[in-house]
């Protein structure tokens, strides 16, 4: 074989692996390029990212086989690599697929790589050659080690000009907010109450890496801020502590600590360790707010050798609390004076008084009088997709929990419910990153649906077999219980269902790499 065309063959055969590859590269990007998530994405969706490249060799190694010439092999794999490329377009994303500069660096190299192993296969044998594409996953994974070292520079330079652009506002009040569930809320309602009094800039979604914060530092924060929340987010054990390091706050709250990500942290004892980073990085003189969970957030709280460390009920507490389809009602006290002021919020659930008490505890500790308390819970409005109501016409009540699910949440979520007249129906996956646990706390949740729902519609076939085995051990009738593939097929029962004065809720929606 000559040299040209091993070069043209090692061309054509590279870009093919990237291309066939999109979908895997989506993957990768869906788990913030961590290798060890990429490879469980790999492993959960064997379908999708296995036998795909494994096709488009066999494609070219039949080829090969037949006696075909050159031009004819290239351009049979070719064609499948764009049909593969071609379906990956197709698919719907509920996190689509992003072209960064970081991704682009990424291709850059793949291609790169992938051509030199391929001209070094195809050297040796063009069976070899035409094989590589089946290595797809490691082919990336290989590209993604080899840009790294550079990856890490470009985030060193953006973290130490998000630093300086900190330290350049030596007034600015930081917060930090952690836990295993309810930070993203809880960050939206300290942002609504504080701004009664102050300019606040919180981090914005789900914004908790410590790239993701940088770039709001670099490109949201002005010198009008008086106070910044981030919310800090861990799959791993040290990420709090690398965004404290970063943020540098004078206040933290952790709102919970229970069994989140354990396929990454193992146990919650790790998890409980792990938020725990964010009181560690706190000045001597700052402020720890705890959740009064009953359990280790108060663990925590008694670990923490701050002077100014709180919990809901020491500095204000709720009574009288009232809740319904409309919101919440109640009163809130200042615990040293007995001043009482009444406060009304949008909000669902009595759950919910307990983010608010936490962010009033710490709304006070940076002197907010009770009057400004009230008008920051009157401003509160339901988080997107986290127990959002919403009017879905022609007598029909829609409960939006679908960002995410665990095991408080989803208690929480169904005692919500269980408060709307009306046949009550959920749509639901069931929830995920629990671990080796995941099954259990999904049976659980089925045994705790059926004293709360009329009609369970469970999303996949197989994840949700736990939880429909919880529905028929707690006496569930089995004919409520509907089982189907997808997002798009609940939509279309739930249509030829539903009916004036039903409630649903949908409770988690999988991520694109959970999907079956």
């Amino acid at each position: 074989m000559g040299v040209i065309s091993i070069l043209v063959q090692a061309l054509v055969l590279s870009c093919c692996c990237v291309m066939g590859g999109r979908r895997l590269m989506h993957y990768f990007q869906l788990e913030s390029y961590q290798f060890a998530g990429f490879y469980r994405s790999v492993k959960r969706n064997t379908l999708r990212t296995v036998i795909p490249p494994v096709a488009m060799a066999a494609v070219g190694v039949a080829a090969l086989a037949l006696g075909a010439p050159v031009p004819v092999r290239l351009l049979l794999v070719a064609l499948m690599a764009a049909l593969l490329f071609w379906q990956s377009l197709l698919e719907k994303a509920k996190k689509p697929f992003v072209i960064t500069e970081r991704i682009r660096r990424l291709m850059a190299v793949h291609v790169l790589s992938a051509f030199v192993l391929e001209v070094f296969c195809l050297a040796l044998s063009p069976a070899l050659g035409y094989l590589l594409p089946a290595f797809e996953p490691a082919l990336l994974a290989f590209a993604a080690l080899l840009v790294q070292p550079e990856e890490k520079r470009i985030a060193r330079q953006f973290v130490d000009d998000a630093r300086r652009r900190l330290d350049g506002m030596p007034d600015l009040i930081r917060i930090g907010i952690t836990g295993s569930y309810g930070k993203t809320s809880t960050k939206f309602l300290l942002r609504d109450i504080l701004s009664v009094r102050y300019s606040v800039l919180a981090t914005p979604s789900s914004f908790n890496t410590t790239m993701g914060v940088t770039r709001v530092i670099r490109e949201q924060l002005m010198p009008a801020h008086q106070v910044f929340i981030a919310e800090m987010g861990a799959r791993h054990v040290g990420d709090i502590r690398e965004l404290a390091e970063l943020v540098r706050p004078q206040i933290g709250l952790i709102t919970s600590v229970g069994p989140q990500h354990l396929d990454t942290f193992g146990t919650v004892e790790r998890v409980r360790d792990t938020k725990y980073e964010l009181i560690e990085g706190l000045p001597q003189d700052g402020t720890a707010v705890f959740a009064r969970d009953g359990g280790l957030c108060e663990e925590l709280f008694t670990r923490c050798p701050l002077e100014k460390k709180y919990m809901p009920g020491m500095l204000v507490e709720a009574s009288d609390v009232r809740c319904g389809p409309w919101g919440t009602r109640f009163t809130l006290t200042d615990v040293e004076t007995g001043k009482s002021v009444p406060c009304s919020t949008h909000l669902l659930g009595e759950h919910s008084i307990a983010n608010l008490l936490l962010c009033c505890t710490a709304a006070r500790t940076l002197g907010m009088t009770l009057e400004e308390l009230a008008q920051g819970v009157a401003r509160c409005q339901p988080v997107e997709h986290r127990l959002q109501l919403i009017d879905g016409g022609a007598g029909i009540s829609i409960i939006d929990d679908a960002f995410n699910s665990n095991p408080v949440g989803a208690q929480a979520a169904l005692r919500v419910l269980a408060d709307f007249p009306g046949r009550r129906i959920i749509i639901t996956p069931g929830m995920v990153e629990l671990g080796g646990k995941e099954a259990e706390f999904n049976r659980t949740f089925g045994g705790q649906m059926a004293s709360s729902v009329d009609v369970a519609i469970l999303v996949g076939r197989k994840h949700t077999r736990p939880i429909e085995e919880g529905l028929l051990q707690a006496g569930f009738p089995p004919e409520n219980i509907h089982v189907v593939g997808s997002l798009d097929e609940s939509t279309a029962l739930l249509h030829a269902m539903m009916k004036a004065g039903d409630v649903v809720l949908y409770e988690n929606d999988l991520p694109d790499n959970y999907s079956e």
